[in-house]
């Protein structure tokens, strides 16, 4: 059974339709053509676009609410690189990154702790080679929000997950010797993921991290 998100993207697809039967008469290929792409909408797998795009992407961009005087409770967006790999380079969906508290995403997450990344095709530059716009649903983007969790040095994980964040971004070992940046990971409480027409949808995070890639 279709749910409502999918009826109305139906619909969507159906005035669509309609509108080129008003102005270039009707197509029956126009037609068919509409179907195959609800259908192939319909078999999305919303969990995998959205790991896939995590975990093929160097950086995020990150949104906070700021604590910054001069625009204290705008948001505030920063490019913070991320890593989700194990020590075997295989994707877990975990995303960390580092954070400074010399940096405004560092500031503001300790005084309100609620951040969202966004991840984008374009960031991969398949939407520029396919010659799609970056704001076409049809250019994957995946937004995921949560909690910072700073990960304690003590913690059984931390050396094996750092290690694996500096061999994909070696410029982070001066970062952490200049600038005092420390380990960090998104606890996710929701994920949304725009990869066509008819809005968003909604990933739980427990789907999200079981799908393996």
């Amino acid at each position: 059974m279709l749910d409502k998100q999918q009826i109305n993207m139906l619909f969507l697809l159906v005035i669509i339709s309609l509108s080129f039967g008003q102005t270039l008469a009707y197509s029956a290929y126009r037609d068919a053509q509409i179907i195959a792409e609800f259908k192939h909408e319909l078999e999305m797998n919303h969990a995998k676009i959205a790991r896939e795009l995590v975990h093929s992407a160097n950086w995020a961009s990150v949104g906070t609410i700021s604590a910054n005087d001069v625009v204290k409770d705008y948001p505030m967006v920063n490019i913070i690189s991320i890593d989700d790999n194990n020590a075997s380079n295989v994707s877990t969906g975990i995303i960390r990154f580092l954070l400074t508290d010399l940096d405004f995403t560092g500031i503001d997450w300790q005084v309100n702790n609620k951040v969202s990344f966004m991840f984008s095709d374009e960031q991969t530059l398949h939407c520029k080679n396919a010659k799609k716009d970056p704001m076409e649903p049809t250019c994957a983007r995946v937004m995921i929000s949560g909690q910072v969790k700073k990960i304690p040095k003590s913690s059984p994980s931390y050396n094996s997950a750092l290690n694996v964040f500096i061999a994909r971004h070696p410029a982070a070992v001066n970062w952490m010797k200049e600038h005092a940046f420390y380990l960090c990971e998104l606890d996710i409480k929701n994920i949304f993921v725009l990869d066509f027409y008819g809005g968003p949808h909604q990933v739980k995070a427990s789907d999200y991290y079981a799908i393996n890639i």
